[in-house]
């Protein structure tokens, strides 16, 4: 098992990943693809992060609020870009929108989860789409990486 990081170390982990994801174009049609491409999910960039993160649900900062079942955080607020927030979910959440689009890393940590239909892995959304975050089958630690930090929820 691995051992719990800080927030300061899980965000030292963080850097290389998000420098790889800065090339991924969000509105393109195949952006889940790129982001794999940059940093495959069975790479070394993904799996320096997912024991780190996973290993973190059992502390008190990644996940430290909590609404409707679903436990969340912000890790940082600005990362080469990027804001990085953290969901630990098995049901839907709240609609939003993403202005600049959304990158998602998602581990699953409970049963056969997916993610809006997709499985653990990655998926992206273009600038502007909306969406009700939805996992079924399970549970997923999702990594929410957010262009200029920009979502708008209520929408």
């Amino acid at each position: 098992m691995t051992a719990t990081p800080t927030k300061e170390q899980f965000t030292t982990l963080l850097e290389p990943l998000l420098r790889a994801l800065r090339a991924v174009d969000v509105d393109a049609a195949d952006a889940a693809a790129q982001a794999e491409a940059a940093a495959p999910f069975r790479g070394e960039l993904v799996e320096a992060v997912r024991g780190p993160a996973i290993a973190a649900i059992a502390g008190d900062w990644l996940l430290p609020r909590q609404n409707a079942g679903i436990r969340f955080g912000r890790v940082v607020k600005d990362l080469h870009g990027f804001s990085v927030d953290a969901v630990l979910m098995a049901a839907p959440g709240p609609r939003h929108r993403h202005p600049n689009g959304e990158i998602d890393l998602c581990f699953a940590t409970q049963g056969e989860p997916r993610f809006d239909g997709r499985p653990a892995g990655w998926t992206v959304y273009g600038k502007g789409s909306v969406h009700v975050p939805t996992v079924r089958s399970g549970e997923m630690l999702i990594l929410y990486f957010l262009p200029g930090g920009a979502i708008e929820f209520g929408v």
